[in-house]
């Protein structure tokens, strides 16, 4: 007989079932039946409140990223939910699994503007992968099943669950569910073998082939399979930012860094490539630059789960559709192997060249201001390259992102499709639970710590041991330099009049160290690893420093400016 328990027991249940071990989350008047039941399965869940919303759903990205896991947040209704927009957006964009579940007003009330009544699944739906209301208590198993199924599964991404109060009161006969198939959804698509011997002999005949790596080789995990890949056809492969730890800083065949900020030899050898092989990666903007200029002279083999980031922004000459855990070894199993030393040679022509006019200065400025990418390269140095990198947006993370180097897969969690200010902080503290066994660092500017800078309190709370680098430049660094290069040095809006971080991060119990001096960097960063816990490593950075090399907006991917 099956046992006959409230709606709100019925989702703590399916979320067992579902291997759930974390709750992010903030409670409120149309959730507290669910927070209710959260109080008897406090051994279960390991419960993270935060202090804003929004901190819960990045911090259920942040989990989720560097778990492999689908991260969860549990809110209320109304502004409750709507704090969650930016999370869930950011989810979507860079393809985040996580189950948001909100609070609803009663079934009853629906439609008349009740107390903190919103349209969530309205709001949603453009966001998510699915955004469903729960009205009945008979349907939460079903409905949470689904969700983790739809979250996890093909190309990741969020999913809300709107949870009416009448459904999360009322009795309900109990059964778990499993969802494993879903009619006319279809997470991982049956390869094209036609497509993928067209891709194999195109690869085999070329001279110059060039892989562009992204984040679907993390969400696949398929880093042994792209290695066995590129090392049968020694093909040189440059990496997207979602996509960077992706392959180790110091394998062999990898060639840097594609993009805006990226590096020299990728972005310039993207137009002289005779075939583009890109391998679970969107064609971002920020990695093509003017499109009418991007990689005419190559043909494009393009690996993706998803069918909709077919010819979406770059025409593919040969689009391979799977999962590229499955893909890629169909693909090496019928090319031929290659050599192209002379190929990937040519990278490092340009390499020195953004090394003499860009990366010697700022990794070894020698005097004056500390630099953003010296701060990086020193902090990742004494992790031995082993830690979880975080970022904010703006500068701190362009500048750790080139510096940082990585030895280990889902080693970066950074906001890439959105840029969202404000993700680094709680994503950090997702990131501490989700592998405690790593360290994890995370970048900010001045500006993009102060937009989440109330979840100090969650890390205080649950003693989270987020090792922060603020980069404090005084200025909304990013805008400013877009200010300086392209709007004739008129700094609107961009300086920023800063409290005293050391004295906020005391105010939480958390120890932290001001750095002014480049003699005294080393000495800290020891200090920051070795202190349990939290720590805040507070680096006075020059002000105006830019980051390069860049390639303008509108100008070819090639055209990049180094000063």
């Amino acid at each position: 007989m099956k046992e006959i328990i409230t709606g709100a027991e019925a989702l703590m249940r399916s979320l067992m079932n579902e291997g759930v071990d974390t709750i992010f989350g903030y409670p409120g008047g149309s959730i507290m039946p669910v927070f209710d039941a959260m109080y008897d399965h406090r051994d279960d869940f390991r419960q993270v409140v935060v202090r804003h919303e929004q901190g819960a759903a990045h911090a259920a990205q942040g989990y989720a990223r560097s778990s492999g896991k689908v991260g969860v947040c549990i809110v209320t209704s109304g502004p409750g939910a709507t704090n969650t927009l930016t999370g869930i957006s950011d989810a979507i964009l860079d393809s985040t699994p996580i189950v948001v579940i909100a609070g609803q007003v009663a079934s009853s009330v629906l439609g008349t503007d009740a107390f903190q009544e919103i349209d969530l699944v309205g709001v949603t739906q453009p966001i998510s992968k699915w955004s469903y209301q729960i009205r009945r208590a008979e349907d939460i198993a079903w409905a949470v099943a689904r969700a983790f199924y739809i979250a996890r599964s093909g190309r990741p991404g969020p999913v809300v669950l709107d949870f009416t109060k009448n459904a999360q009161t009322s009795q309900v006969a109990f059964e778990p569910e499993i969802v494993d198939n879903i009619r006319s959804y279809v997470p991982y698509p049956k390869p094209d073998m036609n497509a993928v011997r067209e891709a194999a002999e195109l690869i085999s005949r070329a001279r110059r082939p060039f892989a562009l790596i992204g984040q679907g080789v993390e969400l696949g995990e398929a880093h042994e399979e792209l290695k066995a890949f590129l090392e049968k056809g020694n093909i040189p492969a440059a990496r997207t930012l979602l996509g960077l730890s992706a392959l180790p800083s110091d394998y062999p065949l990898n060639v840097g860094m594609l993009g805006m900020h990226g590096n020299f030899g990728c972005n310039a050898n993207t137009n002289q490539c005779d075939v583009l092989i890109a391998i679970g990666m969107r064609f971002s903007d920020r990695v093509t630059g003017n499109l009418n200029t991007y990689a005419k002279q190559a043909k494009v083999i393009h690996l993706d789960i998803d069918r909709a980031e077919i010819d979406k922004n770059v025409k593919a000459d040969i689009p391979v559709i799977g999962d590229c855990k499955e893909t890629l070894p169909l693909i090496t199993e019928l090319m031929s192997k290659g050599e192209h030393s002379e190929w990937i040679a040519s990278f490092a022509d340009y390499d020195a060249i953004e090394n003499e006019k860009v990366t010697n200065k700022a990794l070894n400025p020698g005097c004056g201001p500390l630099k953003m990418g010296e701060v990086a390269r020193k902090v990742s140095e004494a992790t031995e390259h082993s830690a979880v990198l975080v970022t904010d947006v703006g500068q701190n993370q362009m500048m750790s992102c080139r510096y940082f180097k990585y030895t280990k897969p889902h080693s970066l969690l950074t906001s890439g499709g959105l840029g969202t200010m404000g993700y680094g902080l709680p994503a950090a503290i997702g990131a501490t639970i989700a592998v405690p066994e790593r360290t994890v660092c995370v970048f900010m500017g001045d500006g993009g710590m102060q937009m989440n800078i109330q979840e100090l309190g969650t890390i205080m709370e649950q003693k989270a041991p987020v090792k922060m680098i603020l980069l404090n430049n005084n200025y909304l660094g990013n805008v400013r330099q877009w200010q300086e290069l392209f709007f004739n040095h008129r700094y609107s809006c961009t300086p920023m009049l800063n409290p005293d971080y050391n004295m906020i991060a005391a105010a939480y119990g958390i120890p932290s160290r001001l750095v002014v001096d480049r003699a005294d960097l080393d000495a800290a960063i020891k200090e920051m690893l070795e202190t349990p816990g939290a720590f805040l490593l507070h680096v006075a950075v020059e002000e105006e420093d830019n980051v390069m090399p860049m390639v303008p907006p509108g100008a070819s991917i090639c055209d990049m400016i180094f000063e």
